[in-house]
Formats: C-alpha cells, sequence, structure tokens
C-alpha cells in the first residue's frame, strides 16, 4: 500500500486563487482542476488564453477586491479551483533520480501559517528541493493567501500531507535520508551536520519549534549560526537558509 496518505476529508470544496504568479502558474498545472476565471480585459489579454474548458468572466478591479480578502493583491485576476489531488510519500521518494539525487526534503512540523508555508514552498522551488511533507491537520490549507506567497511554487513543488510525522520521518529514514532537525537548543552548527547524501531538513513552528516526538525522530539536531542578540528567525526565512546550505555543502 502507499504510505503516508492524507485522508481523504482533508480538504474539500474549491478553493480561489488570485495574483498574476498563482493564476499563471495554476492554469499551466495539467493536475490542477479550473473551475472559472474572473480578471480584467488587460489581465485576462496578458494570459493569451486559447478557447479552454472552463468559463471567463470579464470584471472590474471593484468587482475583483470583493471576491478576495480585503487589500489582497489580486493584480486583476481571480481563479476559482479544485485543491490539487493528493500524493503519497513513497510518491516523492520515486521522484529522487537515483541514490545520488541529494535534492533534500523539507519537513515542517505543525507550522500553520499559510504565508510562512507559502514562502517555504517558494524557497523549495528556488533551491531545487524534491519536495515539502506537513502533518495533515496542523497545517494550513491550500488558499489564494498561500499561492500568493509560494508565487507559482503550489503548482510546481511537491507537497505531501502526512497523518503521522513521526512514522514519516521514520520512512524517510528507511528511504536513506539523513533527518536534521533544526532548533536552537544544541551546540552543532547546521553545516557540521550536514552529510553528502540524502538529506531531510526539519522545522518546528515558529516560538514553539518542533516537537518532542518530532526531535526524537531527527537523526542530529543542528541551529543556524545567528548572533546572540537575534534569538530566532521566521520559519521561512530558516528554511532558505537551510536549504541554501544543503545546495551547497560538499
Amino acid at each position: 500500500m502507499r504510505k503516508g496518505h492524507r485522508p481523504s476529508a482533508a480538504q474539500s470544496g474549491r478553493t480561489r486563487l488570485w495574483g498574476r504568479h498563482a493564476v499563471t502558474a495554476a492554469l499551466a498545472n495539467p493536475e490542477r482542476t479550473i473551475r472559472k476565471l474572473w480578471g480584467s480585459h488587460e489581465a485576462i489579454a496578458a494570459l493569451g488564453l486559447s478557447p479552454s474548458h472552463f468559463p471567463v468572466q470579464y470584471a472590474e478591479g471593484a468587482d475583483l477586491g470583493r471576491m478576495v480578502p480585503h487589500d489582497a493583491p489580486h493584480q486583476g485576476l481571480v481563479l476559482e479551483c479544485d485543491p490539487l489531488p493528493d500524493k503519497w510519500l513513497d510518491e516523492l521518494f520515486e521522484l529522487a533520480a537515483g541514490p545520488d539525487d541529494r535534492r533534500p526534503i523539507i519537513v515542517l512540523d505543525q507550522v500553520t501559517d499559510p504565508h510562512n508555508v507559502g514562502a517555504v514552498l517558494r524557497s523549495a522551488l528556488a533551491f531545487d528541493a524534491l519536495g515539502i511533507v506537513t502533518q495533515d491537520r496542523h497545517a494550513p490549507p491550500e488558499s489564494g493567501a498561500l499561492a500568493k506567497a509560494a508565487s507559482g511554487a503550489l503548482e510546481m513543488m511537491p507537497w505531501i500531507r502526512v497523518v503521522n510525522l513521526a512514522r514519516a520521518l521514520d520512512e524517510m529514514a528507511e528511504a536513506g535520508y539523513w533527518r536534521v532537525g533544526l532548533t536552537g537548543h544544541t551546540k552543532v552548527l547546521l553545516g557540521e551536520a550536514l552529510v553528502p547524501g540524502k538529506l531531510a531538513l526539519v522545522l518546528g513552528a515558529e516560538g514553539e519549534g518542533m516537537r518532542q516526538n518530532t526531535e526524537a525522530h531527527c537523526d542530529v539536531l543542528a541551529k543556524l549560526p545567528i548572533s546572540p542578540r537575534m534569538e530566532s528567525l521566521n520559519i521561512s526565512n530558516a528554511a532558505a537558509i537551510a536549504l541554501y546550505a544543503a545546495a551547497t555543502r560538499a
């Protein structure tokens, strides 16, 4: 059986995306089921759409603004679509090109802010990560705010939701991944904890950090070499730095 599948009730119904990058990426994603597109004449013309199988409706900026949260930068485009299909954890392992594939996996432990998860998706795509893994119940659903923060990466970066994060980390170990948990409560620096092979970078929620059980399922705990004048970094900034370190390791 496939492993790490989220419950079928994890997200139901449709979602609305907005903004040029998020909408353009969703329209280009063959896995995304599109229901309807609203937009200004200029924004829709810039998309260069060919005849499609979903309705397109022109709308003024004020009308589009009422379709999204207050002050959301819709850039003249609002898209209604279905959530992306569920993915399985072992499908992520299968995406690795082989035993020498060094693309890291990002694991988020109870990171619930959609802007942070979106920013992590964006950094993961920028640094060519293999994918991200989150819990099913303690992670944000797909949303316009998350997709806007991801700047198109939601459609291109595999995102796996799992029921049990500790079990998923065990499966990563079985697949040959060295699991590095980021925390400030250690003397080991991130550069010292990285290995040449397969890597999983585990980050906890801002403030609380990783749960104790998550830390127990990491091979090593490491910290970023930040100044003692700053207690911690935003989770998305920490993820970007860790991804850079993984991309430039020997």
